[in-house]
C-alpha cells in the first residue's frame, strides 16, 4: 500500500478534510487533521449545505455515515419559492415535493453545517483533529514536510493534503495560480429566534428557502437549524467590500445601504435588516480559473476550495470537496498506482476536469442571477431542470 507506515496530514477540518480523514482511517491509514478553530464547539457559519447523490451523499455512503446523515438532515429545507423584488410569488415546489426522497438523483437534502461537522467528527478516532492549529508554513524534510504552526508547534508528515479553503496557505506550494474576483459580492447575515424576531419573513419561507430577483440584484436565504434563518444579499460590484458599508456592525448603516442599493425592493424585506444578528459578513466571490493546470507532486495535493474555489451559484462547493475526498482516498489506497505521485496525478487530472465544468456552470448562473432578466431566466432554468 502506498501509504503503509506513512503519516498523512490534512490541513483544514471542513467537510472535505474530515470526509477524507474518515475514508483514510477506514483503510487503516494514520492521519491527523490540523484545524485552526479553537475546538469542536466553534460556531460554523454559512447557509445549510445541500448534498447531491453522486458526490456528497456518495462520499457519506462509502464512509458509512448515510444513516447518521438521514437522522440529522433538515426535512423540507430544500423546498423553495422564487419571487420578485415585491415579494410576489412566481414559483413554489412546496406542494409537490416530499420531505424525504433518498435514492432520487434530483433529491438534494439539506443539513446544517454544524450538524454535518459533528457527524464527521464523531466518526473519527479520538485525537484525530488537533484544534487551534493555525498553519504558518512548511519546508521539505526527508521525503515529506515539516509543518509549522502559529503557537510554535511543529509536526512532520509524509503526505500533506490541503483542505484549508479558498484562502489556502498551502496552494502556493503547489501552483502560482490564484483565484480571480467574479465581480459579485454577497453580504451574509443571520437571524436567531426568527419566528419571534422576524415573523413575516419566517412564515414566508414555510421552512424552506427563497430566491428573490430584481434590479440585477438578488436576495437568497432560508431556514437553518435551531430556529435560525440565514440570508445573503448579492450584487455586482467592485472587489473592495469595505467601500460598500463602512461598519458591518451598524444595523442602521446596513439598512440604509440596502435602501440605497435596492431602491426597487419593497419594505417587506426591511424586516431582515431590522432584526439581523451583528455583524454582517461581506463575502466577495472568487473563482479559480477553470482551465488551471499544475504538475503533480509526490507528497502534496489539495482538494475542495483550496484547489477549485468557485461561486456558490450551482450548489457544488461542498459536494465537489466531498467527492474530491472520495476520489483521492480511492486513488491513494486502491493499489492501482505504483507511486504516490502517480496516484496524485490521476486524482488531480480528474478533479480539474470535474471542477472546471462546475466552475463554468457556477459563473454562468451568477451572470444569469444578476442580469436584467434574472427572474425570467431563472424560472426558465428551473423549468428545464424539472423536465
Amino acid at each position: 500500500m502506498l501509504l503503509q507506515n506513512k503519516q498523512v496530514a490534512i490541513i483544514g477540518g471542513g467537510p472535505g478534510g474530515l470526509t477524507l480523514a474518515r475514508l483514510l482511517q477506514l483503510k487503516g491509514i494514520r492521519v491527523t487533521v490540523y484545524e485552526r478553530d479553537m475546538d469542536e464547539h466553534a460556531r460554523v457559519q454559512g447557509s445549510p449545505l445541500d448534498l447531491h447523490e453522486n458526490s456528497g451523499l456518495a462520499a457519506l455512503e462509502v464512509a458509512g455515515l448515510i444513516e447518521a446523515f438521514q437522522q440529522h438532515f433538515l426535512p423540507g429545507a430544500d423546498r423553495k419559492i422564487i419571487v420578485n423584488e415585491r415579494a410576489e410569488l412566481f414559483l413554489s415546489d412546496h406542494d409537490g415535493k416530499p420531505e424525504e426522497d433518498f435514492g432520487n438523483p434530483s433529491f438534494r437534502p439539506e443539513i446544517d453545517r454544524g450538524a454535518l461537522r459533528k457527524i464527521l467528527l464523531d466518526s473519527l478516532e479520538p485525537g484525530t483533529v488537533v484544534w487551534n492549529s493555525h498553519f504558518l508554513c512548511m519546508e521539505n524534510q526527508n521525503d515529506g514536510w515539516q509543518l509549522h504552526f502559529a503557537d510554535g508547534r511543529k509536526a512532520y508528515a509524509d503526505l500533506v493534503i490541503a483542505a484549508d479553503g479558498a484562502n489556502s496557505k498551502i496552494r502556493p506550494y503547489i501552483t502560482d495560480i490564484k483565484p480571480f474576483y467574479s465581480g459579485i459580492t454577497m453580504i451574509e447575515f443571520n437571524i436567531r429566534n426568527a419566528a419571534r424576531k422576524a415573523p413575516g419573513i419566517s412564515a414566508f419561507l414555510k421552512g424552506g428557502k427563497v430566491m428573490a430577483f430584481g434590479g440585477e440584484k438578488c436576495i437568497l436565504g432560508g431556514h437553518k437549524a435551531n430556529g435560525e434563518i440565514g440570508f445573503y444579499t448579492s450584487i455586482k460590484t467592485e472587489e473592495i467590500p469595505q467601500n460598500l458599508i463602512a461598519d458591518y456592525s451598524d444595523k442602521s448603516e446596513l439598512r440604509a445601504w440596502f435602501q440605497r442599493t435596492y431602491p426597487e425592493w419593497v419594505d417587506f424585506w426591511l424586516e431582515l435588516f431590522e432584526n439581523m444578528d451583528l455583524p454582517a459578513i461581506p463575502r466577495p466571490i472568487y473563482c479559480m480559473p477553470p482551465n488551471e493546470e499544475w504538475k503533480a507532486l509526490p507528497n502534496l495535493t489539495m482538494l475542495g476550495d483550496a484547489a477549485h474555489v468557485m461561486p456558490p451559484f450551482a450548489g457544488e462547493g461542498v459536494n465537489m470537496a466531498m467527492r474530491d475526498a472520495l476520489e483521492l482516498s480511492e486513488s491513494l489506497t486502491s493499489g492501482t498506482y505504483l507511486s504516490l505521485e502517480e496516484a496524485i496525478a490521476h486524482f488531480e487530472t480528474e478533479m480539474r476536469s470535474r471542477s472546471a465544468a462546475a466552475a463554468l456552470e457556477s459563473l454562468e448562473n451568477g451572470e444569469r442571477m444578476h442580469s436584467e432578466n434574472a427572474l425570467k431566466e431563472m424560472l426558465q432554468l428551473f423549468e428545464r431542470l424539472k423536465a
